[in-house]
């Protein structure tokens, strides 16, 4: 029989956990399971046929880890690795249960090197004569379809499961919304079955199934059991059989098709959901039940607002402090509002160097002065916890802008003692506030993001901008237009991307300023003729020039732009003030 067939009529239930449980069972937490198929493939068989002992109907190969970089790069060993893996598990299964070739995440890589690095993978279980595969704990759908149909290409007949692993709060790792994945994956014509595995004990578990509205496919449930505790240098699952049984008896009755468990267990947590499933019987209707959400309603945006009327927006960059006095950032805020600027956008933690935090200062500003401000998010200090917290924050504070950037990487020379984050860059961010928009903030905060024209490779930047745009970015706020080639980027922005642009003027206000940012400063050039320009000026000849250099710029990027984005040097605001005052009544 196969799987489709057997899930016509009946539940399927998995395995339990390979890799905590063969842990337990050698007293080690840091054991490699995988590497064990080779090592001590006894004990692998061993655990396999414990858990069809205890009621599995389906067991899992233990190739999750086998992802080329934990390999070193060992092709050889990674072949052998699966080779082993299979063979045991066939050996196990006999004719009592389904076996699956288990493909965990690729880490390395971008979209085409992923695909790739799966397919590689897959075609060592088709040689060896697979016809099941689930890709687990995975946490984007980058590559999931297209692996999937070349699956399908070289065996018509094979069964591909896709689970995603995500947080209780529906989120993966990567900021994908679990709904959007399961999803996409159950309207594709290629793969078979989808659900959640791992991360989530089996209390959330069921609170995120119960709202999805999926019947065309089966769907899977494999919690872990309970959350993960450290005493004494070892991880501990805790949580009670009574509990998680009570449990995985609502995952059931809702409609869930496929069921197991994943880290923490043992074969007697199999043995619970196979008594559950002989008390359940056949296969429910999936039962969709929404939990109530409070609407809150939309923020007003001036900002956006005045942007999308087709009115020319004035955004002025300013630091925050170094340190913790505001004064000084509060009193040039109020003068350039005063003045015109639409709002005031500050940097997160520039050159990677600490300052005040860019959302504290902007909600400080909106709640104490009612002046717009849009913090910039950087990827390099967080991860997704708490830029969903900072953005919860941002969102309670009424701030209806925000910018999303990569970050300047952390100094060489301090990389030891200063650990980068990066578990998400700009598009990531851009998604995953998208996402937050939609399931949670009610459409309140607008994304924008950085539009390079000085880029080399204009072409490549603005295929990036595309990608941000249907990751959700509304605008992009452009590095410095100081060079013809920058404007006829710009020119090109303007008529390639569907988004607001709010073209960049730096004012250059001496030499060694110009020299620093030639030389220092990524994405921006300063043309040489201009630096000679400021040779031999004194600092008043110097600012003149750098007002008349900024108008011209603005004048000459005018047509192709919704607004400006005037970036403060050195806190010269008497010199912002002036090319405000000179936009205002162009």
């Amino acid at each position: 029989m196969k799987v489709k067939e057997y899930l016509q009529n009946n539940i399927l239930i998995f395995d339990g956990a390979m890799g905590t449980y063969y842990a337990a069972l050698m007293n080690d937490m840091s054991s490699n399971c995988e590497a064990a198929n080779i090592d001590n493939p006894k004990l692998i068989l061993d655990i396999h046929k414990e858990y069809i002992a205890a009621g599995s109907r389906a067991i899992r190969t233990n190739t999750f880890g086998l992802d080329i970089t934990n390999l070193g790069g060992d092709r050889k060993r990674q072949k052998a690795l699966t080779k082993a893996g299979y063979e045991i598990a066939v050996e196990a299964a006999e004719d009592k249960a389904f076996v699956f070739a288990d493909i965990g995440p690729i880490m390395a890589g971008e979209h085409n090197e992923k695909v790739e690095e799966y397919i590689n993978i897959v075609s060592t279980f088709l040689e060896l004569g697979a016809n099941n595969f689930i890709f687990e704990t995975h946490s984007s759908d980058i590559a999931m379809v297209e692996v999937a149909r070349y699956i399908k290409k070289e065996c018509k007949e094979a069964f591909v499961m896709v689970d995603y692993a995500c947080h209780a709060d529906g989120y993966t790792r990567e900021g994908y919304s679990y709904k959007s994945l399961l999803e996409k994956v159950a309207n594709s014509d290629v793969i078979d079955a989808t659900g959640l595995n791992c991360i989530c004990s089996a209390s959330h578990m069921y609170k995120l199934l119960r709202e999805i509205n999926i019947e065309n496919i089966p769907l899977a449930a494999m919690p872990n059991i309970g959350y993960p505790i450290v005493r004494g240098n070892r991880t501990y699952y805790g949580g009670s059989k009574e509990y998680f049984a009570e449990q995985m008896k609502q995952i059931l009755e809702i409609g869930v098709r496929i069921v197991g468990a994943c880290c923490g267990s043992n074969p007697e947590y199999i043995k619970i959901i196979k008594g559950i499933v002989d008390t359940v019987g056949q296969p429910v209707k999936k039962k969709i039940v929404y939990t109530h959400k409070k609407d809150f309603s939309e923020l007003k945006n001036v900002f956006w607002d005045k942007v999308n009327s087709g009115k020319k927006v004035i955004a002025v960059e300013l630091d925050s402090p170094k340190d913790f006095n505001t004064e000084d950032f509060v009193k040039s805020s109020i003068r350039l509002k005063k003045a015109g600027a639409d709002i005031i956008t500050i940097a997160d933690c520039p050159i990677a160097r600490p300052r005040l935090d860019s959302c504290m200062l902007a909600a400080k500003l909106k709640r104490e002065h009612s002046i717009e401000a849009m913090p910039h998010m950087t990827c390099r200090d967080r991860n997704i916890n708490a830029t969903k917290a900072l953005l919860l924050g941002v969102r309670a504070e009424n701030i209806s802008n925000v910018l999303t950037v990569t970050g300047d990487p952390i100094p060489n020379a301090e990389r030891t003692e200063v650990a980068a984050v990066y578990q998400l860059n700009s598009r990531k961010l851009a998604a995953y506030i998208d996402s937050l928009n939609k399931e949670v903030f009610n459409n309140s905060i607008k994304v924008y993001a950085a539009l390079n024209v000085n880029a080399r490779k204009f072409d490549s930047e603005l295929k990036r901008a595309m990608t941000k745009i249907s990751s959700g970015v509304v605008g992009f706020l452009t590095q410095p237009v100081l060079t013809d080639e920058a404007l006829q980027n710009l020119k090109t922005a303007r008529e390639k991307l569907d988004a607001k642009i709010l073209g960049g003027i730096l004012p250059i206000i001496s030499d060694k300023n110009a020299l620093f940012i030639q030389n220092e400063v990524n994405g921006i050039n300063v043309p040489e003729d201009m630096i000679r320009l400021y040779e031999g000026k004194s600092r008043d000849e110097a600012e003149k020039l750098a007002y008349d250099i900024s108008v011209d710029i603005v004048k000459r990027m005018s047509e192709y732009v919704d607004g400006y984005y005037l970036i403060t040097p050195f806190t010269r605001i008497d010199l912002m003030l002036r090319i405000i005052n000179y936009i205002k009544y162009i």
